[in-house]
């Protein structure tokens, strides 16, 4: 059963707290994206070893190791779109099918020692990235898909929720 596309608009989680994993976006200080994306990429590494990691809990649910591909593209996908940020003015994001990558690249018949390694690789050089901004480049904007503007700041904000979120989804809680 294929999993249901999550529509939702996160960028609230901006503005108020994440009822299902605390995280709350007002409350990142910028400066620590860095060691916050460098923490959650290692704490990936213990969920890929466990044996259980291509089981789904349930049909609709992804397994630990689709959760992890998704999170590894996800490192990508917005290094990607942090260059673009910081090179050009306003630029669009392309627009990213997050399903459609998770089918098209097996996400659960990938080797999950080898995502270990990606996970941390991609985590490394995205916090790389972001400790890399100063003073005003915080202020730089893109645009995604739907219309919805960022500066570095908030799309920092706002990234950082989706693998914290995701660690509480397959049970290994955000990382301290």
């Amino acid at each position: 059963m294929p999993i249901e596309p999550d529509l939702k608009d996160w960028t609230w989680v901006l503005e108020r707290r994440c009822p299902e994993c605390g995280f709350s976006g007002a409350e990142v200080d910028v400066a620590d994206l860095g060691r916050m994306i460098r923490a959650n990429a290692l704490a990936w590494t213990a969920v890929l070893g466990a044996d259980d990691v291509t089981e789904r809990p349930s049909e609709d649910r992804w397994s630990p190791l689709e959760y992890a591909c998704h999170v590894r593209d996800v490192f990508r996908i917005y290094d990607e779109r942090l260059a673009l940020m910081l090179t050009e003015d306003d630029p669009p994001f392309p627009n990213w099918d997050q399903d459609a990558s998770a089918v098209d690249d097996a996400y659960n018949d990938q080797d999950a020692a080898v995502v270990a390694t990606e996970i941390v690789m991609a985590g490394n050089r995205l916090a790389d990235a972001f400790d890399a901004v100063t003073g005003d480049q915080w202020e730089r904007t893109g645009v995604r898909s739907d219309g919805v503007a960022f500066t570095v700041d908030t799309f920092g904000r706002y990234f950082i929720h989706d693998p914290i979120h995701h660690l509480v989804d397959v049970g290994a809680g955000p990382p301290g």
